[in-house]
């Protein structure tokens, strides 16, 4: 059981999946709009409430801020790798993290994906974040939305999303070769590295091509979740543009 804390994440968890909530509790005296909101989503799906002093919820969300709000909720629910892929809109893009294992990160790079319209993330089973309150929270209610899958192995994922039509593309600080200067327009499958290491030799060498994002200052590369903003705005830029051709 996961806790999910801060009045955004409540909101989106209770309008994407109300199954999923055991329970709701708000801090005793709230009563503004964005609460009784979460209040009248709760009573609709008939998910038990309870007011609660603001010492409680501090402790419950472990000193985070929670802006008064909590809830219980199962952990993300996960889904297969065919069911992604039968699902996945055209052109179809996709998110492979390798060894992401900041929840912060990874909750930032779902939203980013989410917003880009992805049709789905997959991360390894092993060597990565869990998909726990923090990854919900870093979110700001993406995860509510997205569909995520972990798999055992990255090589037969990557093999799987080429038998299905995607080019695959690892982001590596070190590629020769600018973003731009590739064509994205195509199904797509961006892979991102770990924070520190970056991409693995074998995943690397399992991607169709690396690709960069260009640096000016004296950092050796970006944050992986800025880096994965900007990569996959990069793709709705060259998709966009295809459209109004």
């Amino acid at each position: 059981m996961a806790i999910l804390y801060g009045i955004h994440a409540v909101l989106e968890a209770l309008k994407a999946h109300p199954e999923r909530i055991e329970r709701v509790c708000i801090e005793r005296g709230r009563k503004d709009a964005r609460v009784r909101e979460i209040l009248d989503l709760a009573r609709l799906g008939r998910i038990p409430v309870s007011m609660e002093e603001t010492s409680w919820l501090d402790r419950r969300a472990g000193g985070r801020r929670h802006q008064g709000v909590l809830c219980y909720a199962a952990e993300m629910s996960t889904f297969g790798v065919d069911e992604i892929l039968q699902q996945a809109k055209s052109p179809g893009l996709l998110v492979v993290l390798d060894g992401i294992e900041d929840p912060q990160n990874v909750g930032a790079i779902l939203r980013s994906a989410e917003a880009a319209g992805a049709d789905g993330v997959f991360m390894p089973q092993r060597r990565s974040s869990g998909l726990g309150a923090a990854v919900v929270k870093a979110s700001a209610g993406a995860a509510s939305h997205v569909k995520v899958a972990r798999v055992p192995n990255l090589a037969r994922l990557f093999d799987s999303l080429k038998a299905a039509g995607f080019w695959v593309a690892g982001l590596d600080a070190a590629a020769d070769r600018r973003i731009w200067e590739i064509d994205l327009t195509e199904p797509l499958a961006l892979v991102l590295g770990g924070e520190g290491s970056g991409l693995g030799r074998l995943v690397k060498e399992k991607c169709d091509f690396l690709a960069s994002l260009p640096i000016r200052g004296n950092v050796g590369s970006y944050n992986v979740s800025a880096a994965a903003g900007m990569a996959l705005y990069e793709v709705l830029r060259q998709r966009s543009s295809r459209a109004r051709q």
